[in-house]
């Protein structure tokens, strides 16, 4: 994908969701929102700093040999199945829009898309052009991309709030033993959120919605599509925490239903700092949540799991895009030569 390329998807994506808002009022959001993202990030910057500097490296080392084959082959394991059904994402997406589109073009956009959005950030862009690069071939427009971005956030948004809301409610009693709430409270925001979800599903059930999403008009999935979305979302967040789970060491004293909300609160996190991958924001919170596991052995996990949910899958992604251009340009360069040779 050459230079001028990205630009002009980075470009087309942008303009396809760029904000309605006033200029006024979208500078002092986007002041606001960025204040907010950089004093989390601030914070838990110096959390981890503080935990990294009371480490001792030669014991970190030792952590990350200890780790077993049979966790690494689980993690191994649980990175495919999470990303298998991160590409059911785009397949419900492109349903609503009603796109046809072959199964193996949407594998491929959307884990190469959240594959390189996880690892760089900023996936409104990131992601976004990616999917338009390769969507771009099948006929789907600047717009129809943007469209499918957005209900492929909602379906990470409502796996998301389900995870986080059932944990609440279904292990109060484990979680306030570790955020210090009372078991009550911690139980009525695991409803509220429910509740929430629960009313977002019977509000799309009553008929055709139709939201202005930052300029263009988009129609939100019904009943039998958003409780698709949320099951599938509630999957890939556990598959996706899996990963973590398995390479914990023995004695964490974690149930997975418990862990779960915990990995998925500091997803939340993770996001709402902006920072690539949630770097720093997520393992603080980890380190912080996770009881009874030294700073140590629990940081050698947390890399291990940067290493294969984000590092590995990066990676293949560029190769992936990389082999599927030169392939692209090599058959365009037999095309004409066969053209060349026809006319001759």
């Amino acid at each position: 994908m050459t230079d001028e390329t990205v630009g002009e998807t980075n470009g087309r994506v942008r303009r396809a969701i760029s904000g309605q808002l006033a200029p006024g009022a979208r500078r002092r959001w986007r002041l606001v929102g960025g204040a907010a993202s950089a004093l989390l990030f601030a914070v838990s910057i110096w959390i981890l700093a503080h935990i990294l500097t009371a480490s001792k490296l030669a014991e970190l080392r030792g952590d990350i040999a200890a780790t077993s084959a049979d966790q690494l082959a689980l993690a191994c394991a649980a990175t495919i199945f999470s990303y298998i059904a991160l590409t059911g994402y785009d397949v419900l997406a492109l349903r609503q829009l009603r796109i046809r589109v072959p199964y193996y073009i949407a594998a491929f956009a959307s884990f190469t898309s959240y594959a390189i959005s996880f690892m760089l950030g900023f996936q409104v862009v990131t992601g976004g052009t990616v999917r338009y690069w390769i969507y771009s071939r099948e006929g789907v427009s600047a717009a129809k991309v943007a469209s499918l971005t957005v209900i492929a956030g909602v379906t990470f948004w409502l796996g998301l709030g389900l995870a986080i809301g059932c944990g609440l409610v279904f292990r109060a009693q484990a979680l306030s033993e570790i955020n210090d709430l009372k078991v009550f409270i911690n139980a009525a925001i695991g409803l509220a959120i429910v509740a929430f979800i629960v009313g977002y599903l019977v509000w799309v059930s009553l008929g055709r919605r139709r939201i202005r999403v930052q300029g263009f008009s988009l129609e939100l999935p019904g009943p039998g599509v958003t409780l698709a979305q949320m099951a599938l979302g509630v999957v890939d967040i556990c598959a996706s925490a899996s990963v973590l789970y398995v390479l914990l060491p023995q004695g964490h004293g974690l149930d997975f239903l418990t862990f779960v909300a915990i990995y998925a609160f500091a997803c939340l996190l993770g996001i709402a700092s902006h920072a690539p991958g949630g770097i720093g924001v997520f393992e603080a919170t980890m380190l912080q949540a996770v009881p009874n596991v030294g700073n140590e052995r629990l940081l050698a996990s947390l890399i291990l799991f940067r290493m294969f949910y984000f590092v590995a899958p990066f990676i293949l992604a560029l190769a992936l895009l990389g082999a599927n251009e030169i392939g692209r340009r090599w058959r365009s360069l037999r095309e004409a030569i066969l053209r060349s040779k026809e006319e001759d």
